[in-house]
């Protein structure tokens, strides 16, 4: 049996596994146990599967999608585990650091039972984002092709690639079928997060998300912070903005720097243990 722990931030929600003081997955493959139990009528449900261990002086997080590949990033996630972290007593400070494979963030737990987390710098070249070209040039209000439609996109990097697109009315966009397609754009050979953005003022923006291997999901925290930074640079926001998803709110500001910032809740649901079993098939 595996002990897990079910948390959300606004509603982007994760199974997370505690592997700081024993590994319950040792011997076994995360991937297989991410597409299973996230699977939302055969397992426990969510948009990815959070482990959490301390192989160094250092917490770390791995982040698995439900389809079983691993992510580099997860802006909800991190807030997720600075909240597990605390709660459990592995973190004593308000202040935590932690590795992923975006590198290392630092996790600021505050009195309002919010986290802020310094996401590092924006990625803005097609090199360090992850995308085909000329890795010294930025993709910003380009166009892109999906299907027999051309689209306008901005491309950024937050340790994982994302795509985002300014639309006058989001709600009105057809998330699953554009989304979808742009997951598997060939610009982005390692696919892509797609963000449809509609501005509502240059300090408050609304976004829906189609999150690579997830689907569509009712918050991205490094997308948040992906839109905020294109909003800049497009000149559509300015640097601090509140970013309305489905399933809350999240306050992002665009450091003179190049560091994005980002401020929200997290918080556990419930917790329980997991029978380690085959995938179902069918």
């Amino acid at each position: 049996m595996i002990p897990f722990t079910k948390m959300h931030g606004i509603g982007n929600d994760f199974v997370v596994v505690d592997a700081v003081a024993s590994n319950p997955l040792e011997g076994r493959d995360a991937a297989v146990l991410a597409r299973a139990i996230n699977d939302r009528r055969f397992g426990v449900g969510g948009d990815g599967l959070i482990v959490v261990d301390r192989p160094s002086d250092v917490f770390r997080m791995r982040m698995f999608n439900p389809d079983g590949s691993e992510s580099e990033m997860c802006g909800n996630g991190v807030r997720c585990v600075a909240r597990l972290l605390k709660e459990r007593g592995h973190a004593d400070s308000p202040q935590i650091a932690l590795d992923t494979g975006a590198g290392r963030l630092t996790l600021d737990l505050l009195e309002d039972r919010r986290v802020r987390v310094d996401m590092g710098p924006a990625r803005l070249t097609r090199g360090a984002i992850g995308m085909t070209g000329a890795p010294d040039e930025r993709f910003v209000d380009q166009p892109i092709a999906v299907g027999n439609t051309t689209l306008s996109g901005t491309a950024v990097g937050m340790g994982n690639p994302h795509l985002v697109l300014f639309v006058d009315d989001a709600g009105a966009v057809p998330l699953a079928r554009l989304g979808a397609e742009l997951e598997h754009h060939e610009a982005f050979p390692n696919r892509v997060n797609v963000h449809f953005v509609q501005v509502l003022d240059r300090s408050t923006l609304l976004q829906r998300t189609w999150e690579r291997g997830a689907g569509a999901t009712l918050a991205c925290g490094t997308g948040a912070c992906a839109c905020a930074v294109a909003g800049f640079l497009t000149g559509r926001s300015d640097r601090r903005a509140t970013l309305r998803l489905p399933g809350g709110e999240l306050e992002i500001e665009y450091a003179l720097d190049g560091r994005v910032l980002m401020t929200g809740p997290a918080e556990t649901v419930f917790e329980g243990h997991w029978p380690f079993r085959p995938e179902p098939s069918g």
